[in-house]
């Protein structure tokens, strides 16, 4: 674990974010298999932005592996800052991403406890669209299905279950059977080179469509309280403010204070 934290440095992100999203976690959560990934976009990037063809995104739930394990890459591309001349930089993003993707795998199967379900959600692109705008994210979060090679640019998970750790708690519903209609957003992330694209939107819509048909009716997210894009990107999709986070906690967890927001789905169409 020393070698783990001597090898990277957290990046402690500007009001959240340009195109993005996001939501909980902390410097101490990381991609641990013992709790779900931070969640803070990616620090905006110089890099000259795709061109994108908006008819060429798909915004669905993993299927598979190969997809899961590109979704994983583009969370520690987007969550950690790495200094590229630190030794053995590229082994550390390795184990960073098999960390995240065995615990992925586990909660999607079902196998951690407190959760109900969780499904990964990715926005994808042909990888012929961003072959020659940017190496790195097609080498790093690329995975083939059925012949087609595609690219994740944008990953969230939908969390069915009462609460996640070191984070605000929902209040609604209350009572029976409330683990089984509330549900959370996390990991939410958006390539560098597609932020300001709708691709973070369109993530979110998607969530709330998955979770109507689970049969959810009250979805949260965490989002930290000095971040005005990310606000105003939940507040566009319907989310509103419920609750915020004691100040002592978020010193506790060496984070950015959070509000909890939430959407009623029982009046999405």
């Amino acid at each position: 674990m020393a070698l783990a934290i001597s090898l990277s440095r957290w990046v402690f992100f500007p009001p959240h974010h340009l195109s993005i999203l996001d939501s909980q976690t902390t410097p101490r959560t990381s991609l641990s298999t013992s709790k779900p990934l931070r969640h803070f976009p990616s620090v905006a990037s110089h890099q000259a932005q795709i061109v994108l063809d908006r008819p060429a995104i798909a915004v669905a739930e993993a299927v598979s592996e190969a997809e899961l394990w590109a979704a994983a890459c583009l969370r520690v591309r987007s969550f950690y800052d790495f200094d590229p001349t630190t030794y053995a930089v590229e082994d550390h993003k390795r184990y960073l991403a098999e960390r995240e993707f065995e615990a992925l795998k586990e909660r999607i199967a079902g196998k951690r406890i407190g959760f109900t379900r969780v499904s990964c959600i990715n926005a994808t692109l042909p990888l012929s669209q961003i072959l020659s705008s940017s190496d790195d994210l097609c080498s790093t979060c690329k995975f083939s299905e059925n012949g087609d090679d595609r690219v994740v640019v944008g990953t969230l998970d939908l969390n069915q279950c009462l609460r996640l750790a070191d984070e605000i708690t929902g209040k609604r519903p209350e009572g029976i059977g409330a683990d089984f209609a509330r549900a959370y957003l996390s990991n939410v992330c958006v390539a560098k080179e597609v932020h300001r694209k709708g691709v973070g939107y369109a993530l979110v819509a998607k969530s709330k469509k998955v979770a109507q048909e689970w049969g959810i009716t009250d979805l949260y997210a965490h989002v930290a309280v000095d971040n005005e894009p990310a606000k105003n990107l939940y507040m566009k999709s319907g989310f509103v403010y419920e609750s915020d986070e004691p100040a002592w906690q978020a010193r506790f967890l060496e984070r950015s204070r959070r509000l909890l927001l939430w959407v009623d789905l029982t009046y999405e169409q």
